[in-house]
């Protein structure tokens, strides 16, 4: 039986994050992505009200504490850390704690009853995020390719400037874009 929650494996190591990917596979869960940045995960998780990032404690941009910010309320995160790194930051909301050495069984325990929760909520929607047209496709394209050149930036790194302009402004990813857009063609 397969989930139908979408989760993304994050860890700085391409091969760990490889080596849990398939474990996860195998035990039934779609994993929709492999990251080795916290960009690429808050690239993937646009649109999306509801999944999970099994992740480790640090990555090249960021640590996980900042990525969750980054993250919406409905995607939930297993952090697999020391047990240094467990005992220092063990409250916040939507993040499962599992202590290394990982023991595979606890990794899927954990992932079954994260699945069975979201799959529970009443509040659950029964259709996915709306997705953009080729226009704003586009335009979100032409925008980062502009914040690119004038800034000198990774694609990443310009999807993540838009994304966070976005969220501090209250406004759609869409609007922010051609708002900045129009402050460049000026």
């Amino acid at each position: 039986m397969r989930s139908l929650v979408s989760v993304i494996v994050l860890f700085p190591k391409q091969e760990i994050a490889r080596n849990i990917r398939n474990l996860l596979v195998r035990s039934g869960f779609e994993v929709i992505g492999v990251c080795v940045t916290a960009a690429q995960v808050i690239q993937r998780m646009e649109g999306m009200e509801e999944g999970i990032v099994v992740c480790g404690y640090k990555y090249a941009d960021m640590v996980y504490t900042e990525l969750r910010e980054y993250l919406p309320d409905g995607i939930q995160m297993v952090l697999i850390a020391s047990r240094a790194h467990l005992e220092e930051e063990c409250d916040m909301a939507n993040v499962h704690y599992l202590s290394m050495p990982l023991k595979a069984h606890s990794l899927i325990e954990t992932m079954r009853e994260i699945v069975s929760s979201i799959s529970n909520n009443p509040k659950r929607k029964k259709h996915r995020p709306k997705e953009r047209t080729r226009e704003e496709l586009q335009l979100l394209d032409e925008v980062k390719r502009l914040l690119m050149e004038n800034n000198r930036i990774s694609e990443e790194e310009a999807h993540r400037y838009i994304q966070k302009r976005s969220m501090d402004s209250g406004v759609s990813l869409i609007e922010m874009a051609k708002m900045i857009k129009e402050s460049l063609t000026y």
